[in-house]
């Protein structure tokens, strides 16, 4: 599914697509909300979600790579050059 298609899809659709399409690769917390981050094919959703009630309030669709600098700060690179 193209990116285009996907901001094209009603709420439900959406949610259905993120999470059996989509492949969970971050999560952080913004605000007072959990954002997850997906890939689908060659883009990114993130899902702002309310963990009061565990509702997706938004979504967020992006294909550059700026976008992803949030997830990439929590990666610890000690762990990885030791």
């Amino acid at each position: 599914m193209r990116l285009s298609d996907f901001i094209l899809l009603g709420e439900k659709e959406k949610k259905f697509t993120v999470l059996h399409q989509g492949i969970l690769v971050g999560k952080r917390e913004k605000d007072d909300r959990k954002v997850f981050l997906f890939q689908l094919e060659n883009y990114y959703v993130e899902t702002f979600c309310n963990p009061q009630n565990k509702v997706i309030e938004e979504y967020r669709v992006f294909n550059d790579t700026q976008y992803l600098f949030p997830y990439l700060q929590t990666i610890p690179l000690d762990d990885l050059l030791n």
